[in-house]
């Protein structure tokens, strides 16, 4: 039976474990695969990770056994320690290109198609943000038979240029508390702009009243800071 995420959707701790095993296996291969301390210290990095995660060595291999019952990691036993590598393109039933792209979804959250290709240019490089879309479409429109789509479109942020995507391997997205994050620090747009304005009138008819009382007190009016009066 093929990977079927809204069946038996990956918990976080196990999207985080498999994303950083299929990073580390194209990024450091000569480490690969990773013991359970190199596997946790790559979990929990705190660059190229969002959300940032603080996993201890049970809650790791806890996500490992489970990650090995869905055949999605492999343990590799050998005399000097326990090594784990993952199996995600055939437990998934996914091409490698695909796999990277839900490798970087699970690692660094919702990515615009231009940042998915930049942020893969260890992993693997795209020849241009089509041949990205291309993989990502093929995800989105992944039938039934074969376990449903891997990702979501998003709809496009206030003030953002470009949508992006999500992975669906956590099962389905909030998209309104996706969206909350991703302007919280962002400009209000055109609140912001109306409320500048009404300050800067507000701003102008003081000046006015003191430059007049100025005037019918016969003193000179204060200069106006520059770019105003």
């Amino acid at each position: 039976m093929p990977f079927d995420p809204r069946q038996q959707p990956l918990a976080p701790v196990q999207a985080r474990v498999l994303a950083t095993l299929l990073e580390k296996a194209r990024t450091v291969p000569d480490s690969y695969p990773l013991t359970l301390n190199a596997l946790v210290t790559g979990c929990n990095q705190k660059t190229s990770r969002d959300p940032v995660m603080q996993i201890a060595d049970a809650e790791a291999q806890e996500a490992l056994e489970g990650l090995r019952r869905m055949s999605l990691a492999v343990e590799i036993n050998s005399q000097r320690a326990t090594r784990w590598e993952h199996n995600f393109p055939r437990g998934v039933g996914v091409p490698e290109q695909s796999a990277v792209l839900l490798g970087l979804l699970m690692l660094r959250g919702p990515q615009t198609a231009g940042e998915l290709r930049i942020n893969a240019e260890r992993w693997h490089r795209f020849a241009d943000i089509s041949s990205v879309e291309a993989f990502l479409e093929e995800l989105q429109e992944r039938g039934d038979e074969k376990g449903g789509p891997l990702v979501v479109l998003l709809p496009r942020a206030p003030g953002a240029r470009e949508p992006r995507w999500a992975h669906l391997l956590c099962g389905p997205v909030d998209v309104q508390a996706l969206q909350a994050a991703a302007g919280a620090g962002a400009p209000a747009g055109p609140a912001l702009q109306a409320r500048v304005e009404a300050l800067e009138a507000e701003v102008a008819a003081l000046q006015a009243t003191v430059r007049r009382l100025c005037a019918e007190l016969g003193i000179d009016a204060p200069l106006s800071p520059p770019g105003q009066g």
